[in-house]
């Protein structure tokens, strides 16, 4: 069971037994989201950790539970130097892993050009793009190992708009599956800046799984810092952190965090 609960100004935190329920649940605060607000501006994020959410949205599409046909997108971020046509950019993830297969119109999802002459214009054009539109409605996040939201690498500005960033290795390594080898991992993307991120009416995160269980307890109960780039969003409004037992064992106060939505566990 997942908790959607009304709108409070506090970070939830749900912790569910295993990682396909925390799935479960991101899903259906997605589509709740479109069922309550059709044409919201969906941030979007991809990644391992976002596949078997978008496996879960299509499934609720083709049984007729789930639209996209008002929505319009945004992703975090892109590669530099790589076009929408290649088979590790980000255009061409989302294609395959989502837009493919459900209704979002193609004039309504938009990522930033990887490929474009001048990438920084490009950035500043994407920032205004969002800005445009009323800027994110609700912000899909993952987790980076190091903290990071986006491609916000640890020490970005946390007040950041959409820009250029320069990727830590140990980002570039763990993205290394998805090339041939560790030398094809762009050094550059474009990403959504941190103050980008945090203009979205809503926030939904999801990490899952052992490795990330630090990281998990300095965004949730550590100070917030640019060292640890997802601990602003403690100061958002409205985020919702979905974690599984793993992920969520090195918290502090996780008993307080089951006391508050026991329903989370509960039997469905």
């Amino acid at each position: 069971m997942c908790w959607h609960g009304s709108r409070c100004d506090l970070m939830k935190v749900l912790i569910h037994e295993t990682q396909g329920t925390a799935v479960d649940c991101v899903a259906g605060l997605f589509t709740d989201r479109l069922k309550q607000q059709p044409e919201t501006v969906l941030g979007l994020a991809t990644g391992g950790t976002m596949e078997a959410v978008y496996d879960r949205l299509i499934a609720r599409h083709k049984a007729g539970n789930m639209s996209m046909a008002k929505a319009r997108s945004f992703n975090l971020d892109e590669y530099v130097g790589l076009r929408a046509d290649h088979p590790c950019s980000y255009w061409y993830y989302m294609r395959k892993k989502l837009f493919d297969h459900v209704d979002i119109k193609p004039e309504n999802s938009f990522l930033p050009c990887g490929d474009a002459p001048d990438p920084e214009v490009e950035a500043n054009r994407y920032e205004d793009a969002i800005a445009a539109a009323g800027d994110i409605g609700l912000q899909l996040l993952g987790l980076g190992a190091n903290g990071h939201i986006g491609f916000n690498e640890p020490t970005s500005s946390l007040a950041s708009h959409t820009r250029i960033k320069t990727l830590t290795r140990t980002t570039r390594e763990a993205n290394a599956r998805y090339f041939d080898s560790f030398d094809d991992v762009p050094r550059l993307a474009i990403t959504m800046g941190i103050g980008t991120i945090m203009r979205a009416e809503e926030i939904v995160l999801l990490a899952f799984g052992e490795a990330k269980a630090d990281v998990v307890a300095k965004m949730i109960e550590g100070p917030v810092s640019a060292a640890c780039p997802a601990s602003i969003l403690q100061m958002h409004r409205k985020v919702t952190i979905v974690i599984d037992e793993a992920a969520a064992s090195k918290l502090a106060l996780r008993d307080y965090y089951e006391e508050v939505h026991p329903e989370v566990r509960a039997p469905s």
